[in-house]
C-alpha cells in the first residue's frame, strides 16, 4: 500500500478537528443547526491553516445522508466521496488553473443542473483571487441570483485581490495562524497514535518550523521521520532543520543581560562552528527579546508568544530583572543588525560587534524616578538658606625686628626691609627665570649686607649650580643692583627635617594652598545644596575645584 503523508492521513474530518479555528467552526455549526446557511462563503488566511479542509467539512455537513448536521457521519457514501475528493455534486476547482472567462461560463452552465443525488451542488474554488477580471464579472451575476440548490465556497490567501463586488456577496471567515502550543498538542496526539518516540522539545522545533501552518508542520514531521525513523533524537531534528538550539539562544540572552561580552562572543563562535545561518540566529534572538517585551507589558503573554513549557517560564524570569527601556533598545539594535547582515562582507564580524555592543549597553534609569528626584532636589534647593561666608582669620603682620646696629661703612639690608627676599626673587625671575626658580626653592638663612646666606638640603643639585663661578657672579650682581649695596652669596647645607629651619618660598606657598583647599572643601561639604544632591542621588565627593579666584 502506498504511503500516505501525515498531512493527508490526519486531515480534519469534522469541525472539532479544525485546530486553532474554533471561531470558524462554531459559527458554521451554529448556522447549520439554525438552518441559516448562506449561499456563498469566503475562507481567507495563510497557507495550511485549514481553509480547504473546512470547505470539505462544510460540504459534508450540507450533503450528509443523515441530514443537515454540524457533525457529518463520515461513513455515508456522500461523506466518503467528499473525503476522497470524488463527490459527484461537490466540484473542486483550482482558481490558478481556471482563470479565464470561458472556465467561469462553463461553471455557470453546470450550475443550472440539479445535483444528481445530493441535497446541494457545491462549488469549491481554491485560490479564487487568481481569476481574471472578466471571470469575476462573469461570476458576479451567478452570485447575485444563485439557484437554491447551489452553494459556493471560495478559498484564498490574498483576499485583497478579490473585487469588492464579489466580497460583498459572501460570508467571510478569516482563518488565523495556529498557535504553537496547539500545533505541538496536535503533533503529540499524532505521534502517540503512530507509536513514535519523540520529545516535546523536538515537537516544539517541528511546530515552530511550520510558522503557524499545520500542514507545513506535518510536512516537516514527515521529513524528520524519513531521516530518523520511529526513534527521533533531539540533535537529529536540530541538525536536519538547521535551527538554532533554544539553549544557545537563552545563553546569549543571559550574556547580554548580564553585560558579559566574552560569553556573548562565545555564543557567536558556537553559531559559526555549528554552521547555522547567522541571519536566522539573529532573527531567533530578536524573537526572544520580543517575547521578553511582551512578558513585561502583557499579563498573559502565552497568548501572543509561540513558546511552550519551561521556555516561557525562563523568559519571564529574565524579563523580571530587566527594564522595558533596555529591552526596547536591544530590539532596535538587533533589527539594525539584521539589515547589516544582508549586505555585509564579514557577517560573523558584524554579528560579533553587535553582540559586544549589546552586552556593553549602559542600563537606563527609570525616567519617572529621575524626574521625581529632580523635583525633590529643586524643592530642597529653593528652601535651603543661602550659605554665609566663614570669617577668615586675618594674618597678623610679623612683629618688626629691631634694626641691627648700623655700620659706618655700608647700609644693612634685612628681611623686614621694603626690598626683601621675596622682592629679590621676583626680580631675578623676570630677568633669569631658571635662576629665580633656584632661589625660590632655597631657604633664607640670613640677609644682612653684605651677606646673603641661602640654604638647601644636603645633596641638592641646586647647591652645585650656585657654586659655579658664573652663576654666583651673576646672582651677586643682581642682588647688589636690587639692594643698592654690595652683596656676597653664601650657600649652606641644611637638614630638611629640622623644624627650626625657615621654609622656602615654594614650601610656604604650598602650605598656604593646602590650607586654602582644606577650608574650601569644608565649606563645600557643609553646603546645604550639595547635601541635598547627595541625599537625592547618593554618591560621594571626589574632588573640589575652586572657581572663585578671590578665595583666601
Amino acid at each position: 500500500m502506498a504511503y500516505l503523508v501525515l498531512a493527508r492521513k490526519w486531515r480534519p474530518q469534522n469541525f472539532a478537528d479544525l485546530i486553532g479555528q474554533e471561531h470558524v467552526s462554531q459559527t458554521l455549526a451554529n448556522a447549520i443547526r439554525s438552518g441559516r446557511i448562506h449561499h456563498a462563503f469566503l475562507f481567507t488566511g495563510a497557507r495550511g491553516v485549514g481553509k480547504t479542509s473546512a470547505a470539505r467539512i462544510l460540504a459534508k455537513a450540507l450533503n450528509c445522508e443523515t441530514g443537515l448536521t454540524d457533525q457529518p457521519c463520515n461513513t455515508c457514501s456522500s461523506c466518503t466521496e467528499i473525503t476522497s475528493g470524488q463527490g459527484m455534486d461537490v466540484i473542486e476547482i483550482d482558481g490558478a488553473s481556471n482563470t479565464g472567462v470561458d472556465d467561469v461560463r462553463e461553471l455557470r452552465e453546470n450550475i443550472r443542473y440539479m445535483p444528481s443525488r445530493s441535497r446541494f451542488k457545491i462549488f469549491i474554488i481554491d485560490e479564487v483571487h487568481m481569476l481574471s477580471t472578466n471571470a469575476f464579472n462573469a461570476l458576479l451575476k451567478t452570485l447575485e441570483e444563485p439557484p437554491e440548490h447551489a452553494k459556493f465556497i471560495f478559498a484564498t490567501t490574498e483576499p485583497h485581490k478579490i473585487p469588492i463586488t464579489i466580497l460583498s456577496r459572501c460570508q467571510r471567515f478569516d482563518f488565523r495562524k495556529i498557535p504553537l502550543a496547539k500545533v505541538v498538542e496536535r503533533l503529540r496526539e499524532i505521534s502517540t497514535a503512530e507509536e513514535l518516540t519523540i520529545s516535546d522539545r523536538s515537537l516544539g522545533l517541528i511546530a515552530r518550523q511550520g510558522e503557524g501552518s499545520m500542514r507545513d508542520a506535518l510536512s516537516t514531521f514527515d521529513q524528520v521521520l524519513a531521516f530518523s525513523g520511529d526513534q527521533v533524537e533531539d540533535e537529529a531534528v536540530q541538525t536536519l532543520l538547521g535551527m538554532v538550539d533554544r539553549r544557545l539562544l537563552l545563553d546569549t540572552v543571559e550574556a547580554i543581560l548580564q553585560r558579559d561580552s566574552r560569553r556573548a562572543l562565545e555564543s557567536a563562535h558556537r553559531v559559526d562552528q555549528l554552521g547555522l545561518a547567522l541571519r536566522r540566529f539573529t532573527q531567533d534572538l530578536l524573537e526572544m527579546f520580543r517575547g521578553m517585551v511582551i512578558c513585561k507589558v502583557v499579563d498573559e503573554p502565552a497568548e501572543l508568544l509561540d513558546m511552550v513549557g519551561d521556555e516561557l517560564k525562563e523568559l519571564k524570569l529574565l524579563a523580571e530583572d530587566t527594564s522595558l527601556e533596555d529591552l526596547q533598545r536591544i530590539v532596535t539594535l538587533l533589527m539594525k543588525t539584521q539589515l547589516e547582515l544582508v549586505n555585509s562582507n564579514a557577517p560573523l564580524l558584524a554579528l560579533e560587534m553587535s553582540l559586544v555592543r549589546l552586552a556593553t549597553l549602559a542600563p537606563t534609569q527609570d525616567l519617572g524616578k529621575l524626574i521625581s528626584h529632580i523635583e525633590s532636589l529643586e524643592r530642597r534647593l529653593t528652601s535651603a538658606p543661602l550659605p554665609t561666608s566663614r570669617p577668615q582669620a586675618v594674618p597678623k603682620a610679623p612683629a618688626a625686628e629691631p634694626p641691627p646696629p648700623k655700620k659706618p661703612e655700608a647700609p644693612v639690608a634685612t628681611t623686614t626691609d621694603s626690598k626683601g627676599w621675596q622682592g629679590l626673587v621676583d626680580m631675578v625671575k623676570q630677568s633669569r627665570p631658571m635662576l629665580g626658580s633656584v632661589l625660590e626653592h632655597g631657604r633664607l638663612l640670613k640677609l644682612e649686607a653684605p651677606i646673603l646666606d641661602v640654604g638647601y638640603p644636603k645633596g641638592s643639585f641646586m647647591i652645585g649650580q650656585l657654586q659655579e663661578d658664573d652663576i654666583r657672579h651673576d646672582l651677586e650682581a643682581l642682588a647688589t643692583e636690587y639692594f643698592g649695596t654690595t652683596i656676597k652669596l653664601k650657600v649652606s647645607m641644611v637638614d630638611a627635617e629640622t623644624q627650626d629651619a625657615p621654609k622656602s618660598l615654594v614650601e610656604t606657598r604650598q602650605e598656604e594652598e593646602t590650607d586654602r583647599m582644606r577650608r574650601l572643601r569644608e565649606d563645600a561639604v557643609e553646603h546645604p545644596a550639595l547635601k541635598a544632591v547627595q541625599d537625592v542621588f547618593g554618591g560621594r565627593i571626589k574632588k573640589v575645584i575652586p572657581i572663585d579666584k578671590g578665595f583666601v
